[in-house]
């Protein structure tokens, strides 16, 4: 779990949640360099295929929308041409998005692209536990980030690249907080004293807890 300053977002809207039957109706990315947004990459894509009711009230995508846009084979190259090999991020990529993009890849061009990737989803979990929940638009309210436009793939991008960008520095604080966790020792037993919460605040107290007492003011 790193902060990277060179990355690609990317988000797709889908005819449904299921990689095994559902297709890609739209694919959109930002390009950042040096935590920066310099490119953008976007198309509607006709899946051949009805777009669900249920689907076209979430992201507003409807049949006639999709219906001179070119299909994912012809766009796919494209979106590879464009990440380069610069890191993936976004929102639940992990069990989402990328499984449709090695999917489809797969089925198109004969092999999955190598870059890796970041989930902003997961990094949210671990850094924010304190947030009742995690998706994007959560995240976006938490730290101030327009949501207009949501749940088209391009707006989460660039909704997502903000929040990217919020979440370098609770990395820094997580990793600190690690660091000093692992520097310290209990002078009592010898284990290893770990950050914890209690009524009056945060301390430090003895993983061989209950076993040893032993506790540090912050």
């Amino acid at each position: 779990m790193k902060y990277v300053p060179d990355y690609v977002v990317f988000d797709l809207e889908t005819t449904g949640i299921a990689p095994k039957r559902d297709k890609v109706i739209e694919i959109s990315a930002v390009k950042v360099r040096n935590g920066q947004v310099v490119d953008e990459f976007t198309s509607l894509i006709n899946p051949l295929c009805n777009i669900p009711y249920g689907a076209s009230q979430v992201n507003n995508i409807t049949d006639d929308m999709v219906e001179d846009a070119p299909t994912f084979d012809e766009v796919l190259p494209l979106f590879i041409d464009f990440i380069e090999e610069l890191p993936l991020v976004g929102h639940n990529i992990h069990s989402f998005d990328m499984n449709f993009i090695y999917r489809d890849c797969m089925n198109y061009l004969g092999k999955v692209p190598d870059n890796d990737y970041i989930d902003t989803l997961h990094i949210s979990r671990k850094v924010l536990p304190h947030m009742a929940h995690h998706r994007l638009s959560d995240l976006a309210i938490h730290y101030n980030v327009s949501t207009k436009g949501a749940h088209r793939a391009l707006a989460d991008c660039h909704m997502n690249q903000k929040i990217f960008e919020y979440l370098k520095d609770e990395m820094d604080n997580f990793q600190n907080a690690n660091e000093k966790n692992k520097q310290r020792i209990c002078p009592k037993c010898n284990n290893m004293l770990k950050l914890r919460s209690g009524i009056y605040g945060e301390f430090y107290g003895c993983s061989n807890y209950p076993n040893c007492r032993y506790t540090e003011n912050v």
